[in-house]
């Protein structure tokens, strides 16, 4: 049986996942997680800690993906860069549905200074990095151009596989990784 802090904490990463964070509040929160407001707010401060939560979650989602195709793919740079423009690829069915959760709590929380954008910029800079030391282990001509490329690329994608603008996202976003990789 789930504790009260776990039913709160699925319900509410359910909700800001199929409604983004505008549209939930604490007592659809409650209601999802058979309990009462007080029953939120004993466990949560604020709605704003319950979205921190959530965007951690997703971020460490994210994050584990992509240290699972460098253990998948040890010593292979390369094969570890198609393997995360895959994961990407074969998420897009998911992103359609709602759209990138990262794109979308930028586009609605417009203060720069909210904790939440700071943790999703920091993680969005650090992965930025990170891809970038994987396109130099590659031995592309500019590492930094061709990292910029990849994020261009994979969160593009995101956006196109969301509004409906291109078909067979899949198959180009591996021809363009290829591509990117092969200079």
């Amino acid at each position: 049986m789930a504790t009260l802090n776990e039913r709160i904490t699925t319900a509410a990463h359910k909700l800001f996942d199929e409604k983004g964070i505008q549209h939930v509040t604490i007592d659809a929160i409650a209601a999802e997680a058979r309990t009462t407001k007080m029953g939120v707010y004993r466990h949560f401060e604020s709605r704003d800690a319950l979205i921190e939560d959530w965007m951690e979650a997703t971020i460490e989602r994210y994050r584990g993906a992509l240290d699972q195709v460098e253990l998948d793919h040890p010593n292979n740079p390369r094969a570890q860069l198609m393997a995360w423009a895959e994961y990407i690829a074969h998420g897009l069915q998911e992103i359609s549905y709602r759209g990138c959760p990262f794109i979308n709590t930028i586009a609605e929380i417009a203060d720069r200074a909210h904790p939440v954008r700071q943790t999703i910029e920091k993680h969005k800079v650090r992965q930025a990095e990170r891809i970038q030391e994987m396109c130099r282990k590659v031995g592309v001509a500019n590492p930094k151009l061709a990292a910029a490329e990849i994020t261009f690329l994979l969160e593009g994608a995101q956006v196109c596989a969301q509004n409906g603008s291109i078909s067979e996202i899949e198959d180009y976003i591996l021809t363009i990784m290829r591509c990117i990789l092969s200079r």
